[in-house]
């Protein structure tokens, strides 16, 4: 009955009857139009011939008084013959198997199946399992089958289990294999285990880093703070926020520096006059009573891990060859602590193997050096503070 439509019954029956894998055509037309009739002609002629089974809807038109319009597309008979009931009564005439009514449709669908079944027309093959229908979210919630996801996702730990997972490893592994503090630092900061002499050397850095006396502005302030009234945090807080370039800040810069500079190629007296003419400090070197003939003894015991374990160390050699040019100048301008640990940082991510130089870059680009120099020195932080 629709004014414009796009494809007719016939043209889809003509489709089916067609194909060899249709054994049934059902038609399910409406009041008004006369695409039926398109179908009961090319029945009679011989053009279709699958079983057909049939209904028209819009019977109940007859029981009003004035014409009805049906469905969306405002479906209304012009004519007796573009009735629900002239069609109903056409197509049975012709051979479709039309019910009594819409709601006998179905027995009239599985007659129709029995029979072809019967006469070996249908060969009935084994249905695929039916599969089960997933538990409304609502509805389990409520008996409390499932909980509400957690807003916030993170790659690096999980407590959805039976245990806490740092980075894929259970708690209970983490001590099992005696990870410590700087393997559960590689599995929460760099998202893997790394080698043993790899954690070792992050706990070497966080001892070597924890205090530096009360004079640094650092633990000035934690002093200061806590001589106030404050609490422990606010005191903590009062520490950290003193790190920067000129205070435990500078190991992310000394590691780029160096590294940027080894990388490019440039010679170490290179390095230190293109530093000089762009009015640049180098990161790491420099220290106000240290010199080469009053070393700094965390310096030695960096250094000299690095040289014992690891695979390579040319930041580190790099760093110690540009500390042969600044201490001509001056004495005092040596590798420091911070320039010491960055380099030594840089030549261990590189050369264990357990990362890409993409990420090495990242980690640098980060600030995990710098996060380091924060949770090593916090210990000591509060130690003043208790203190």
């Amino acid at each position: 009955g629709d004014r414009y439509p796009g494809s007719r019954f016939l043209d889809h029956f003509l489709r089916y009857q067609d194909d060899p894998n249709a054994k049934i055509l059902l038609l399910l037309g409406e009041v008004g139009g006369i695409d039926e009739y398109d179908v009961i002609e090319a029945v009679k002629a011989g053009r279709i011939t699958k079983p057909i089974i049939a209904w028209c809807i819009g019977t109940c038109a007859s029981y009003f008084a004035t014409e009805v319009q049906f469905g969306h597309a405002g479906a209304q008979a012009r004519g007796d013959m573009e009735t629900a009931r002239a069609k109903n009564k056409a197509m049975r005439e012709a051979g479709f198997f039309v019910p009594e009514s819409f709601d006998k449709l179905p027995d009239v669908i599985n007659q129709v199946y029995t029979q072809l079944v019967e006469e070996g027309e249908i060969v009935e093959t084994p249905e695929d399992p039916t599969p089960q229908v997933p538990v409304d979210y609502t509805w389990a919630k409520k008996l409390g089958m499932v909980r509400k996801p957690a807003n916030f996702i993170s790659s690096i730990a999980d407590d959805r289990g039976d245990e806490l997972k740092y980075a894929g490893v259970t708690i209970s592994e983490v001590f099992k294999q005696d990870l410590g503090v700087g393997g559960v630092l590689s599995l929460l900061w760099f998202r893997r285990r790394l080698p043993d002499y790899c954690t070792k050397f992050i706990e070497m850095i966080l001892m070597v880093t924890a205090d530096h006396g009360p004079a640094v502005s650092g633990a000035h302030n934690t002093i200061v703070t806590a001589r106030a009234g404050k609490d422990l945090i606010s005191a903590l807080c009062s520490g950290l926020l003193t790190i920067g370039p000129r205070f435990g800040g500078a190991l992310d810069d000394a590691a780029k520096q160096f590294s940027e500079a080894h990388d490019h190629g440039l010679s170490p007296r290179d390095f230190v006059e293109k530093m000089k003419k762009t009015n640049q400090l180098i990161m790491g070197i420099g220290h106000r009573i240290k010199s080469l003939a009053n070393p700094d003894q965390r310096v030695v015991i960096i250094k000299e891990y690095a040289k014992k374990h690891f695979q390579s160390s040319p930041i580190l050699d790099f760093a110690l060859e540009v500390e042969q040019v600044t201490t001509r100048k001056r004495a005092n301008l040596i590798l420091n602590v911070d320039g010491c640990i960055a380099v030594c940082f840089v030549d261990m991510i590189r050369s264990c193997g357990a990362f890409t130089q993409e990420e090495c870059e990242d980690l640098m680009t980060f600030g995990c050096l710098n996060g380091m120099f924060v949770l090593g020195r916090s210990i000591g932080f509060i130690g003043h503070y208790i203190d």
